[in-house]
C-alpha cells in the first residue's frame, strides 16, 4: 500500500484543461535536451502524441515481455545500456535488493533496461490501469459511469483509505474514486473500482486488451501487496506496465478526452516525490503511480510519463524494487535509478 507523504492540491479540471494543450502537440522528432535550471516547472510541456543470495527473486531469468498496443516497432536499445547495467548492478549491491527498470524515449524509441523482463508484484500501481479501465468502460459501454455515486459501508473498509472512510454517509462518484485511487492510493477505492470492471480478472482482462500478455491480477487489496519470490500473483514486469503506460498516456488506448483526464491524474499524484521526480530535474514534468509495501519484502515502485521540457517527446519509466525480508522500502535507490535511466537515454 502507498502511505502519501503529502498532496499538492491540483485541481483535475484546471490541469485537464493544461493537459489538452500537452496532447495537442505534432509528432515530430524532437532532439534530446539536457537539463534546465533546477525549478519545478507546474506547466505540463507539449508531448509528442504517436498513431544474486538471500535477495528474494534475485535469481529470477524470466524473459516475458509484453507488446503492448501500439507499442512501436522501431524500439531499440540505447548506447547507454551497457552503462545502465553496469551501475544499476552497483546500486543492487548496496541497496540490498533487487531492481527492475525499463526506459523508453519516445522520441527516439531508444531504450534502457534492467531486469526488465522479471516479474515484481504490482502493488499499488495496478491502480493507474485500473483507472484506464474504467475510463474505457465508461466511453465503450457505460455511459455515465463516471458520474454514478458509489455508497459503501464500514465492513468494506481497508488499510490506508484517507478519502472513502470520509464518506461513509454521502459515497462518492467513480471520479471521485479514481482521483482518490490515482492521488491518494485510496485502497478502498481501488477494491470499489475493481467491482465496476469485473473484479481482478476483469482488469486482467484489459491487460490483455492492451496487448500485454504478462501482467495480472488475481486479489483484492490490501491481500495483493503479499508477495514471495518467483510469486506470479498480482505480478507485471517492468517492461510490460511501461509499454502499457504508453499507450495509456500517448497512444490511441484511450479517447483522447480520456487521455487527457487520465494523464491529469497522473500529474496530479504526489506520493512519488522521493521517487522518480527526485532524481531528475525540478523543471521536468512528471507524472506517476507509486506502489509501497515495506512490511514484507521492502517494496517499492514508480511508473511514470516525463516531460524532459515544454514541447519535447515524453520518457516513459517503470521502477520497480524489492528488499531482503526486514528491509525497508527505499525511496533514493528508486530516484538513483531514475538519475541512471535517464542518463542512459542521453536526457541528462
Amino acid at each position: 500500500m502507498d502511505h502519501a507523504r503529502f498532496l499538492r492540491p491540483i485541481a483535475v479540471t484546471m490541469t485537464s484543461v493544461i493537459v489538452a494543450g500537452a496532447l495537442s502537440a505534432c509528432t515530430a522528432t524532437v532532439a534530446d535536451r539536457g537539463p534546465s535550471a533546477p525549478s519545478r516547472s507546474a506547466t505540463p510541456p507539449k508531448p509528442q502524441q504517436p498513431s544474486s543470495g538471500d535477495i528474494p527473486g534475485a535469481g529470477t531469468t524470466s524473459t516475458e515481455t509484453g507488446t503492448g498496443a501500439g507499442t512501436a516497432r522501431t524500439e531499440v536499445a540505447g548506447p547507454g545500456q551497457a552503462r545502465v547495467s553496469r551501475e544499476l548492478r552497483g546500486l543492487e549491491r548496496s541497496f540490498r535488493g533487487r531492481i527492475g527498470a525499463y526506459a523508453l524515449d519516445t522520441a527516439t524509441g531508444r531504450t534502457v533496461t534492467y531486469r526488465a523482463g522479471e516479474r515484481f508484484p504490482m502493488l499499488s500501481t495496478f491502480k493507474a490501469p485500473l483507472c484506464a479501465n474504467v475510463l474505457h468502460r465508461a466511453r465503450t459501454s457505460e455511459p455515465g459511469l463516471m458520474n454514478r455515486v458509489v455508497r459503501w459501508t464500514a465492513a468494506d473498509m481497508t488499510p490506508n483509505s484517507p478519502v472513502t472512510g470520509k464518506h461513509l454517509k454521502d459515497g462518492l462518484t467513480v471520479a471521485r474514486l479514481c482521483e482518490a485511487a490515482m492521488n491518494q492510493s485510496d485502497g478502498t477505492a481501488s477494491n470499489l473500482l475493481l467491482t465496476l470492471v469485473g473484479g481482478p480478472a476483469g482488469l486482467t482482462r484489459y491487460f490483455r486488451g492492451l496487448k500485454d500478455p504478462v501482467s495480472r491480477m488475481d486479489r483484492r487489496h490490501p491481500g495483493l501487496n503479499d508477495w514471495t519470490p518467483k510469486e506470479k500473483h498480482d505480478t507485471t514486469t517492468p517492461e510490460a506496465i511501461g509499454r502499457d503506460l504508453r499507450v495509456l498516456t500517448t497512444g490511441r488506448a484511450l479517447h483522447a478526452k480520456d487521455r487527457e483526464r487520465f494523464v491529469a491524474w497522473l500529474l496530479a499524484n504526489r506520493t512519488g516525490d522521493e521517487r522518480i521526480r527526485a532524481g531528475l530535474p525540478g523543471t521536468w514534468t512528471v507524472g506517476d503511480k507509486t506502489g509501497t509495501n515495506s512490511d514484507g519484502f521492502g517494496g517499492g515502485n514508480d511508473i511514470a510519463v516525463i516531460w524532459p521540457a515544454r514541447g519535447a517527446a515524453p520518457v516513459i519509466m517503470a521502477i520497480y524494487t524489492n528488499r531482503t525480508p526486514g528491509l525497508p522500502t527505499d525511496d533514493p535507490t528508486i530516484a538513483k535509478t531514475a538519475t541512471v535511466l535517464a542518463r542512459g537515454l542521453g536526457r541528462l
